[in-house]
């Protein structure tokens, strides 16, 4: 067991789900986006999904049409949902029976600035997703803003955990707060270095 929420993002082989899982891992996300460089066919899914129980699978998508997104979702049976753009959490909570993430790019925003988008769309998310496309750190600001934020609405932080300092920013964190790592291609076939995931990950576990 893990002590805090954990979702591995852009899982794409069967190394790193089986891995994630047995770790105790709550969530893997798969993105079915045909555009993008992590993008997991139907089968596929299914292959790597076959092997693995008590995870929540997460279809992620970049994509703005919500009707596309449904569209797609019938080849993916998966437990939740997460999108990128707001304006389609109205719908699709009206359409799907499944929670909803919203990905928020923290490149976008001051960290005093999230709380008013948090608010505005608290009724519609399971959880607020913070991620970087820029590689953001996870300075002291954020450090002070993000716990505050918690008290209110399910966070999901995905930024500042790739260096170093991850497990210093982790100490940081209360334990309400999950986090997001991501997956990697494998070596070969079966053959996969975790390094800093597995870092992260046992430093997450139970004593």
């Amino acid at each position: 067991m893990l002590t805090r929420t954990v979702k591995i993002s852009n899982v794409t082989n069967l190394s790193d789900a089986r891995y994630c899982a047995g770790m105790g891992v709550e969530m893997l996300g798969f993105s079915i986006d045909e555009d993008s460089p992590n993008y997991i066919s139907p089968k596929k899914f299914e292959d790597i999904c076959s092997w693995l129980a008590g995870v929540t699978l997460v279809a992620e998508t970049a994509q703005s049409s919500a009707e596309a997104i449904l569209l797609q979702l019938q080849q993916y049976p998966v437990h939740a949902v997460q999108v990128e753009d707001p304006g389609l959490l109205g719908y699709l909570k009206s359409e799907l029976a499944l929670p909803l993430i919203l990905r928020i790019s923290v490149d976008q925003y001051e960290a005093d600035e999230i709380q008013s988008l948090l608010n505005r769309y608290e009724d519609a998310a399971t959880h607020f997703l913070l991620e970087s496309d820029q590689d953001a750190e996870l300075s002291l600001n954020w450090l002070q803003t993000l716990p505050s934020l918690a008290k209110e609405h399910p966070l999901l932080v995905g930024f500042g955990l790739d260096t170093d300092r991850a497990i210093i920013a982790l100490n940081n964190l209360p334990e309400n707060i999950g986090i997001v790592l991501r997956g990697s291609e494998e070596i070969r076939p079966g053959y996969k270095d975790f390094g800093s995931m597995m870092d992260i990950l046992e430093a997450l576990e139970e004593q």
